[in-house]
């Protein structure tokens, strides 16, 4: 006999048969559904995602085989602790890119990289909270970025953050190996 859930709880398998919605951003955060109306995404953050994807693609391309992933355009990602959200750019491992298969929807367990790109929309406590949760969840390195400020916030487990700018140079190591960009590439569109 299975355990009833808990009142508000929703299983992983729940939330990923819920039905398309297109105007509905959603995550499942620690098994509690977070529902937010859809903002409409504008020229600037798809730009910078396209750029992030593209810098990282050009990284992965020298590193030796077996070579991870680069995701991009709100990557499904399963997380533990019932935990399921859309990432604007990931870079998941190589051994976890063999652990899910090609035809998979969604990535099974956490990205080495999570980078979320800051919309008009968006909230500093959703923002922050996304951070921890991603850290909470063993993503090893999360960027947020602002294309408003053109500036880079770094997220590393047990460590203080750290802000870079348009006149400084963004370094992954040791987590990356060799990935290293000046930040103000990434905005230029």
């Amino acid at each position: 006999m299975g355990v009833a859930p808990l009142p508000g709880v929703m299983t992983v398998e729940e939330f990923l048969s819920l039905p398309e919605d297109a105007g509905t951003d959603r995550w499942l955060i620690r098994g509690r559904l977070r529902e937010n109306p859809m903002t409409s995404r504008n020229r600037r953050h798809s730009a910078v995602v396209a750029r992030l994807a593209q810098l990282l693609l050009n990284w992965l391309e020298l590193q030796p085989e077996p070579r991870g992933l680069v995701l991009s355009g709100d990557a499904g990602c399963r997380l533990r602790d019932g935990t399921v959200v859309g990432i604007d750019v990931v870079y998941i491992s190589a051994e976890l890119a063999s652990h899910n298969p090609s035809g998979t929807t969604i990535v099974e367990g956490a990205p080495i990289l999570a980078v979320e790109v800051l919309s008009p929309s968006d909230r500093e406590e959703e923002i922050n909270e996304k951070a921890d949760v991603y850290l909470h969840a063993g993503v090893t390195l999360v960027w947020l970025v602002d294309p408003h400020f053109r500036t880079v916030h770094v997220y590393r487990p047990n460590a203080e953050p750290e802000l870079f700018n348009i006149r400084q140079e963004l370094a992954a190591a040791p987590h990356l190996p060799g990935f290293r960009v000046p930040v103000a590439k990434i905005f230029t569109l």
